[in-house]
C-alpha cells in the first residue's frame, strides 16, 4: 500500500528556529503540551457559552492549527534539546484525547448540529487514539494508521467549523460528512489493531 505523504519533516524545518528560541528561554516540552490542553479547554468553553454565535466556532480551526505547531515543537524540544521524559510521553497522549473532547464536543450545542451524529464521531476518534497507544502494550509501535487518523479528522471538523463560522448553516451537508466519517473511523480502528498484531508477528513495518 502506498504510504501517505509525510509532512512532518517540512513542519520540523519550519518550526526549528522558533523551537531553538523557546529552548533558550527555558521552555519545556511539557509546558508546550499543557498549553495545548489549556487552549483547547478554553476554546471549548467559549463555544459552550456562546453556541448561537458564529465567531467562537472559528476558534476550532485556529486551535487545531496551533495544536499541530505545538505538537511538532514539543517533539523537537524533547528530542533535539534532550528534554524527553516519561511524563512528557504521557502528557503528549493525554493532550490529544483531552483536546479533541474539549474542542469537538461543545460543537454539539450549536443550533442545527446533530449531537446524535457528532458525539459518536468524537467517541470513535478517542477510541482510535486509544488503540494507537494500546499497541505499545503488545510490543508494537505507536500506530498512526488511517484512513481517518488525527489529521484527517481535524481537517474535516476544522473545515466544517470554518464554514459554519463564516455563516453557512449546518444541515444535511454536515450530517453527511459526519455519517461518512464513522465507517472510516471504524476502519481506522481495525487497521491499527490488525497492523499492531502484524508488527509484533513480524508481518508489518513499524510505520
Amino acid at each position: 500500500m502506498q504510504q501517505a505523504i509525510d509532512t512532518k519533516p517540512f513542519f520540523q524545518r519550519l518550526l526549528r528556529p522558533a523551537t531553538r528560541v523557546l529552548a533558550a528561554l527555558g521552555v519545556t516540552p511539557n509546558q508546550v503540551t499543557l498549553t495545548t490542553i489549556v487552549l483547547s479547554l478554553a476554546a471549548g468553553a467559549v463555544i459552550m457559552v456562546y453556541p448561537e454565535k458564529d465567531w467562537p466556532i472559528l476558534l476550532v480551526p485556529v486551535v487545531l492549527t496551533l495544536r499541530v505547531a505545538f505538537n511538532h515543537i514539543d517533539g523537537l524540544l524533547a528530542v533535539e534539546h534532550n528534554m524527553k521524559t516519561p511524563l512528557g510521553a504521557i502528557l503528549n497522549e493525554l493532550a490529544d484525547v483531552v483536546s479533541d473532547a474539549s474542542l469537538y464536543l461543545p460543537l454539539a450545542l450549536i443550533p442545527g448540529v446533530a449531537a446524535v451524529l457528532l458525539v459518536p464521531v468524537v467517541v470513535l476518534g478517542l477510541l482510535t487514539e486509544m488503540i494507537g497507544v494500546v499497541a505499545y502494550s503488545i510490543g508494537a509501535s505507536r500506530r498512526e494508521d488511517g484512513p481517518m487518523s488525527k489529521k484527517p479528522r481535524g481537517l474535516v471538523i476544522g473545515g466544517s467549523a470554518i464554514a459554519i463560522g463564516l455563516g453557512v448553516m449546518p444541515g444535511a451537508w454536515l450530517h453527511s460528512l459526519l455519517l461518512a466519517m464513522m465507517p472510516l473511523q471504524v476502519m481506522t480502528i481495525f487497521n491499527r489493531l490488525n497492523r499492531a498484531v502484524q508488527q509484533v508477528e513480524g508481518k508489518c513495518s513499524p510505520i
